[in-house]
């Protein structure tokens, strides 16, 4: 009998969920990562059926990049990883194009190896200046910096839940080819909570849990969405960077789950016109030890002061952020009222057309739920955007002396840029150079479509979508 040439690490899903869920308790513990730096290298050195080790990273649109590693050379190298700034979109300008990047140890994921490839393992990263300073532009660095200082100053921590939805196409590369095909095809049509146990669509949903569960998400219920092949996968909540490590991770096994079946996991807010979209519906809350901030059995809503003012903040600057948190020229045709997306900004408990909605909860679970986020925004802006909004930005300025009016979110991505740039909070929420540098990458991508949306979903909004696109298909235009 033949002996394999190669033998590379396979982990059973059993586990890899207990190591995965080990080393996210050990990064919610808040251990030293020098010393899980230590012990994660130990690991790599002495497990020999490991060959590569994927490091990746987000660009300040949101898309996530993924580098591969050979284990040898990042044992000896990981205190000096650089890459080219320049070939990133919203990153370097040629002329400083080299930039760092360092491994945050403490994210650090078992990979399943059926989806994944046998013998790789996955680390987060951050984004460098050349003297090893956060690069401006990284945003998973600024939502970590800000988390820290919260808990720093008095212990206080962030908790975010995000719900995202996605559609399910037949074909790979369904969002590439849209541009010859102009059409996406549906695989199921059985609507809410309704797939038969062996359909395409249920076994695109139980494969991604499986893989989500493998990976420490703590899986909570997975369904079919309202929308034809629409799906939601839903997780517990955790602190606000692996949060937002956890939507990158989340789109990521979905595409690859359904790549492996010949389709596509479209994150797209609004592919198909006539049918609701997808939304990120964002769920966050505040504690001191252990204790919810927003809880008040006796409050309005059973919400506390603290909570209402954290609404109050947010519904404000809601216009300084819209463009944060809807993006893409095709996320305005998602805020529609009449498929259950919000355009007001206001709040309530029971109106899901309400830019803010304060679910049914318990001393737990209390917290607010943003539901104008497309899933194509950048996570870690978007939920840094929100928190410091709802803590440190201004108060909601009533006028009780007038009649309350209701305001609405902007239709178009043009007003949402115009009121971004002319934002100061928004200039310092980012910091005016990324600020600048963001409103300037959104027009840019506006400026391929067509001004007005209209009924139809035009090609171009797929395909000059930041999520989608490519610097061929740029270069191109």
């Amino acid at each position: 009998m033949s002996t394999p040439l190669r033998e590379f690490l396979e982990i059973p899903y059993e586990k890899l969920e207990e190591m995965n869920l080990a080393a996210k308790a050990d990064r919610l513990a808040r251990k030293d990562p020098g010393k899980l730096r230590d012990a994660r290298m130990k690991y790599l050195a002495d497990e020999k059926r490991i060959k590569a080790v994927t490091v990746c990273f987000t660009d300040l649109e949101g898309r996530f990049h993924m580098l591969d590693y050979d284990k040898k050379f990042l044992l000896k190298s990981e205190d000096n990883l650089t890459f080219d700034g320049s070939s990133i979109r919203g990153f370097s300008a040629q002329a400083e194009s080299d930039l760092r990047l360092a491994i945050d140890w403490p994210a650090f994921y078992m990979l399943p190896a059926d989806v994944f490839g046998p013998g790789k393992v996955l680390v987060f990263g951050e984004v460098q200046e050349r003297d090893g300073t956060p690069y401006r532009g990284d945003m998973r660095s600024k939502l970590k910096a800000f988390c820290d200082e919260l808990h720093r100053r008095d212990g206080t921590v962030a908790h975010v839940s995000n719900e995202i939805e996605g559609f399910l196409f037949r074909g790979r590369d369904a969002e590439r080819r849209y541009k010859e095909t102009g059409v996406f095809e549906y695989v199921s049509t059985g609507g809410y909570y309704h797939s038969l146990p062996g359909d395409t669509l249920r076994q695109f949903i139980d494969g991604s849990a499986e893989v989500q569960r493998a990976l420490g998400f703590g899986n909570e219920k997975d369904h079919p969405e309202v929308a034809p092949s629409q799906f939601e996968m839903n997780y517990s909540y955790t602190e606000a960077p692996l949060a937002a490590d956890q939507v990158q991770l989340y789109k990521l096994v979905a595409r690859q789950v359904a790549a492996k079946m010949e389709l596509t996991a479209s994150f797209l807010p609004k592919p198909v016109a006539g049918v609701n979209g997808n939304g990120m519906h964002t769920n966050l809350s505040l504690s001191r030890r252990g204790k919810n901030l927003f809880w008040d059995k006796k409050g309005q809503d059973s919400l506390s002061k603290l909570g209402w003012d954290f609404i109050g903040r947010i519904l404000q600057s809601a216009n300084d952020v819209c463009l944060i948190l809807n993006s893409s020229v095709n996320s305005y045709r998602r805020l529609d009222p009449h498929f259950e997306a919000p355009n007001q900004i206001k709040a309530s408990a029971i109106d899901r057309g309400s830019m803010v909605r304060i679910p049914l909860a318990n001393e737990k679970s209390a917290r607010v739920e943003v539901r104008s986020i497309a899933p194509d925004a950048n996570p870690y802006l978007a939920i840094y955007a929100l928190l410091r909004t709802g803590i440190e930005g201004p108060a909601l300025e009533e006028d009780d002396t007038k009649r309350p009016r209701t305001r609405f979110l902007p239709d178009n991505i043009y007003d949402a840029i115009r009121l971004f740039k002319s934002s100061k909070f928004a200039a310092e929420l980012m910091g005016e150079e990324v600020h600048s540098k963001f409103a300037e990458l959104k027009l840019a991508s506006a400026e391929r479509c067509p001004k007005a949306l209209g009924t139809r979903v035009k090609r171009s909004e797929i395909q000059f979508h930041h999520e989608v696109t490519n610097q061929f298909l740029w270069s191109h235009f």
